[in-house]
This record gives C-alpha cells, sequence and structure tokens, in this order.
C-alpha cells in the first residue's frame, strides 16, 4: 500500500445544526456545518412543515380535493 495517501481521521469531529444542536462523530474534518439534523427534521420531530412556494401546496390540494393538514 501506498503511505500518507489517507486524509487525516478526527475522531472528536464537531457537528454544528443550523438549528443549533451539536455533536461529536468520527470525519476527516474537525467541525461539519449541515443545514437539517436529527433534532429538526420533521421525520423524527413529528411536525409537518410544507415550504409553499406561489400556492403550489394548494393548488395540488384543490386539484385532488385533499383536506388541509391544520
Amino acid at each position: 500500500m501506498k503511505a500518507d495517501i489517507h486524509p487525516t481521521y478526527y475522531s472528536n469531529a464537531q457537528v454544528v445544526c443550523v438549528c443549533g444542536n451539536t455533536f461529536t462523530t468520527g470525519a476527516t474534518k474537525e467541525r461539519i456545518q449541515v443545514e437539517i439534523c436529527s433534532a429538526c427534521h420533521p421525520f423524527f420531530t413529528g411536525e409537518q412543515r410544507i415550504v409553499d412556494t406561489q400556492g403550489r401546496v394548494e393548488r395540488l390540494r384543490r386539484r385532488f380535493n385533499l383536506k388541509t393538514a391544520e
């Protein structure tokens, strides 16, 4: 095997989410910035967040006669 081809492994890498949650893991970078984590992801929190762009969700609900989520 070739010597010195692998990146440096940091066993205490800090992961920082936009929501403010931080945790430690192993990675090849010392600090990792993420936009969404298990503390704020809708699947894990049970919340449903819909980003409505120009009424597209409303148009879809009317088209298929779907009830509102509220």
